[in-house]
C-alpha cells in the first residue's frame, strides 16, 4: 500500500514486521526503533533518523535513502539489494552478515566499520573512504572501488572476481594470497602457481 509519512515520531517503537510498498518517508524519526522481518521495498526515505535503530532479518529492496542518519544503527541478516544512499551519514553503524548486493554508496565515509561476510556484489562503492574497515570474507564481486580509499582496510578471504583493486587507493591494505595475485595481475605480472 502506497503511503506519505511525514514528520512522524517512531522513537524507540517496536514496529515487528510490516510491509511497506513504494511508500515515501520523509522526516521521520526512526531513533531507537526495532523492526523484525519488516519488508521495505521500492521506498524513499528524506533526512530520516535511524540513529540507534536495531533491524533484524529486514529487507530495505531498492529503497532510496536521501540525508538520512544511521549513527550507531545495527543491521543484523538484512537485505539492501539495489538499495541507494545519498548524502547519509553511516558511521559508526553495525552490520552483521546480509545482502548489499548492487548498493550505491558514493563519496560516503564508511571508515572502521566491520562489514565482514557481508554480500556487497556488485556494489558501487566508488570515491568512498573505507580507510581501516574491515571486509575480511566478504562478497565483494564486480562491485566498483574506483578511487575507493582502502589504506589499511582489511580484504583477507574477500571475494575480488572483476574487482579492479588497481582503480582503488591501496596503503597497509591487507590482502590474502589470491588478493595480492589479483594486484599483481592487475599491474601486468604474469604470476606462476
Amino acid at each position: 500500500m502506497r503511503r506519505d509519512f511525514r514528520g512522524e515520531d517512531w522513537y524507540a517503537d517496536d514496529l515487528g514486521g510490516p510491509t511497506y510498498v513504494e511508500c515515501a518517508f520523509t522526516d521521520v524519526d526512526l531513533s531507537e526503533a526495532t523492526t523484525s522481518g519488516a519488508l521495505f521495498d521500492r521506498c524513499t526515505f528524506r533526512n530520516c533518523r535511524f540513529n540507534a535503530s536495531v533491524h533484524t532479518s529486514s529487507a530495505f529492496v531498492a529503497c532510496d535513502f536521501q540525508r538520512s542518519n544511521f549513527f550507531d544503527a545495527t543491521f543484523e541478516g538484512c537485505k539492501l539489494n539495489g538499495s541507494v544512499f545519498d548524502e547519509c551519514t553511516l558511521r559508526p553503524m553495525k552490520v552483521v552478515g546480509g545482502q548489499w548486493h548492487g548498493v550505491t554508496i558514493r563519496g560516503t565515509n564508511l571508515t572502521r566499520l566491520d562489514l565482514s561476510g557481508v554480500d556487497l556484489r556488485e556494489a558501487d562503492l566508488s570515491m568512498s573512504d573505507l580507510s581501516g574497515t574491515v571486509l575480511r570474507d566478504a562478497r565483494l564481486d564486480s562491485a566498483n572501488l574506483r578511487e575507493t580509499e582502502l589504506g589499511g582496510a582489511d580484504l583477507r578471504g574477500a571475494t575480488l572476481g572483476g574487482v579492479d583493486l588497481a582503480a582503488a587507493r591501496l596503503r597497509r591494505t591487507r590482502l590474502d594470497l589470491p588478493g595480492a595475485v589479483l594486484l599483481a595481475e592487475l599491474h601486468g605480472a604474469d604470476v606462476d602457481p
